[in-house]
């Protein structure tokens, strides 16, 4: 539809935003660090018992603007001088939580976690940020009943816990209009009456398990866990299909009343106006889009754009530098970085080039090596792509690149580099060097022969290779175990020592012994990117109460154990429900056993020489899920599961043989259950 000069008035909007942006100066910047220390030190005055924020105390700024994301104050994650996150989880924090003294971080606050303390009083002013994703405030002694617009305009959040808490009255309705929200736990308060109507959501997690809830639960929450609404003695399953404006307890209309008050016209003009809406909308982003260029240029944090992997390669190129058209990202380390021989910007090059060696026994070695070496691309992970790099004498290097490794300053990387580097174990992967850009990060290990246990698990017979038999599946399960409890043992202070436990972060050689790669990684990773990308970070306690514990590595290792068994991969579980988690694997293994089925079926036909090894696999199979256990506190400590893998033979004993024959074994459970199960 052509605008007409009925439509002045937008064009005159769209005139003065388009000369009104413009003359915006550059203060979006970095709040000063001042202000920022003293609106830190605020917020800390007001709570009680804050001997937890002891380096709350001023002498150095809360963020520092050079680096991308710091860690200078306790809980306090930046970028780009900005405060993102205010992470105070289980510091035994008390008194009220005041966030209007934070106001002024409205507009750059994305994440609050202030979850596992003592906090009492009512519900804090969550909406005061309006670009808030996640908020834990689970495990703490807020009360009251919580207003019904209490999360009006937060449409960014993502996440919310309140659990364990003891909020009282109604679920306040604009929880029902925040259309990102994809987890929701109000579990263990007191919450009253009936539940909202959501429409359409895309929530995945939705406890109200253990409140006073009554009425039925509404249709389009039908397909969720029967567990997040048990507790509720007045709250039943609903047979509608569809509810009505009674049955939601919100202004939002069913489709049957929305489709009984439409008509032609009102219709015609709803979408003229929407034309109109349109074409302005379109007109601003046009602008805001010609905006952003001279306002991202004006704030000096402008990150240099990586090359990708999936440009070609010019033919010269590749023949003098060795790297192939797919390598082209790891060349652009150093593309454009080297001038003319014997200039100043050739000498800074390389010296902006060096690697940082952690091992001295190890062949030395620079950059340019690795990238004038025959270099191919091994695969892409998480958090980058890894590389393999033959150098000069012919030893073989892997490269691996990292984008979201800015959680700390340099310094802090580097001693940390060097705490791992100085890890002696025949079951991990020594680290050999790293390169340290702010951009990006390089770590640098031996190339291992046979690759990940996840190929030889998954993918075996695409790549002809036989299935791994029991004896050797046995054989990488201890060295894992030998290899975690020393990461355990080395690195007391991290709370989990691995953080990224699974089959593809284990690497097998020749002889078919694992080395564990990928791990002491968690302090430096991006906290949002660990939170989305790690596996410690879909344990149950983490789902449940936004948090990790010395024994979510033991959860890890639990579910890595029933792959191994089971020959499934954990993440085919998550395909079969927006709810489900890697934890399903071990629901799936537990009910088999509780069902009293043949739980045979549970291990992996391809396993094969089990003839006289039943009881040690089922002993196996015991310890896995005594690691999965979803309760921390019943789950096993990381010395015992260690010890119990150690005592597992290839073949059962004379008198375990026997007895696997008399009644095929009986497995009892080490959670704190009494009961026996046979297997038929």
């Amino acid at each position: 539809m052509a605008l007409t000069f009925k439509h002045k008035p937008l064009f005159l909007l769209v005139f003065l935003f388009h000369h009104i942006i413009f003359f915006i100066p550059c203060s979006s910047l970095p709040t000063d660090s001042a202000a920022l220390k003293n609106i830190l030190l605020k917020f800390k005055s007001s709570l009680s018992n804050t001997t937890a924020l002891s380096n709350w105390d001023g002498k150095s700024p809360p963020c520092n603007k050079e680096n991308i994301t710091t860690l200078n104050w306790k809980g306090i994650f930046c970028s780009n001088g900005y405060i993102r996150g205010i992470h105070l989880p289980n510091m035994g924090l008390t008194g009220t939580v005041d966030l209007s003294l934070l106001v002024d971080l409205k507009e750059d606050l994305r994440n609050l976690n202030f979850a596992d303390n003592s906090f009492q009083g009512p519900l804090p002013d969550l909406n005061i940020f309006g670009a808030l994703k996640s908020a834990f405030l689970s495990n703490n002694q807020f009360s009251g009943t919580i207003p019904d617009d209490a999360f009006k305009g937060m449409g960014s959040l993502k996440k919310l816990h309140l659990s364990n808490n003891t909020f009282t009255g109604p679920i306040p309705k604009s929880l029902t209009n925040l259309a990102n929200l994809i987890e929701l736990k109000l579990q263990d308060n007191k919450f009253e009456g009936q539940i909202p109507y959501f429409q359409d959501p895309k929530l995945q997690v939705f406890n109200v398990s253990n409140n006073n809830l009554v009425g039925t639960i509404p249709p389009s929450l039908g397909k969720m866990d029967p567990s997040f609404f048990t507790g509720n003695k007045g709250l039943t399953q609903s047979s509608q299909a569809t509810p009505t404006p009674a049955d939601s307890g919100s202004n939002t209309r069913s489709p049957e009343s929305e489709s009984n008050t439409k008509n032609p016209e009102s219709e015609s003009k709803g979408t003229s106006r929407l034309t109109i809406v349109l074409a302005a909308v379109g007109s601003l982003l046009g602008l805001a889009i010609i905006v952003a260029v001279p306002f991202i240029l004006c704030r000096k944090q402008q990150r240099k754009a990586s090359l990708s992997i999936e440009t070609p390669l010019p033919s010269n190129l590749q023949k003098k530098t060795g790297i192939k058209e797919t390598d082209r990202s790891l060349k652009s380390l150093s593309e454009g970085s080297v001038g003319p021989g014997g200039s100043t910007r050739g000498k800074k090059a390389a010296e902006s080039t060096k690697l940082s060696f952690v091992r001295d026994d190890r062949e030395l070695f620079d950059l340019q090596d690795l990238l004038k070496a025959s270099a191919e691309i091994l695969g892409s992970g998480c958090f980058g792509s890894s590389y393999k790099a033959a150098l000069p004498s012919g030893h073989m290097m892997v490269v691996k690149r990292f984008k979201q490794m800015n959680n700390v300053g340099r310094e802090e990387f580097q001693e940390h580099m060097k705490r791992i580097g100085r890890l002696r174990h025949p079951n991990l992967l020594p680290l050999v060097s790293y390169y340290y850009r702010k951009e990006e990060k390089l770590l640098i290990s031996d190339f291992v022969d046979r690759g990940s246990l996840a190929v030889h698990l998954h993918g075996y017979q695409a790549i002809q290779l036989p299935s791994l038999q029991w004896a050797t599946r046995l054989k990488v399960i201890k060295g894992v175990a030998k290899g975690l409890g020393y990461l355990y043992k080395e690195l007391p202070s991290l709370i989990a020592p691995h953080g990224h436990m699974k089959s593809s972060n284990v690497l097998l050689n020749e002889a078919y012994e694992p080395f564990l790669t990928d791990y002491g990684l968690t302090p430096v990773i991006n906290q949002e990117s660990a939170q989305d990308l790690m596996v410690a970070y879909k344990s149950p306690e983490f789902l449940q109460q936004g948090r990790i514990t010395k024994k979510t590595d033991i959860w890890g290792l639990g579910i890595l154990i029933l792959e191994i068994l089971t020959g499934k991969f954990p993440a085919n579980f998550l395909q079969q429900g927006k709810q489900k988690t890697d934890v399903d694997l071990a629901n799936w293994v537990n009910s088999v056993v509780e069902s009293g089925d043949n739980i045979s079926q549970v291990f992996d036909k391809d396993m094969g020489g089990t003839n006289n090894s039943q009881g040690e696999m089922m002993k196996l199979l015991n310890i896995a899920l005594a690691c999965c256990e979803a309760e921390v506190e019943k789950r096993l400590d990381m010395k015992e599961a260690v010890e119990k893998i150690e005592e597992l033979k290839e073949r059962d004993g004379e008198d375990d043989f026997y007895s696997s024959c008399a009644s095929e074994a009986d497995i009892k459970s080490s959670r704190g259950k009494s009961d026996d199960f046979a297997f038929t």
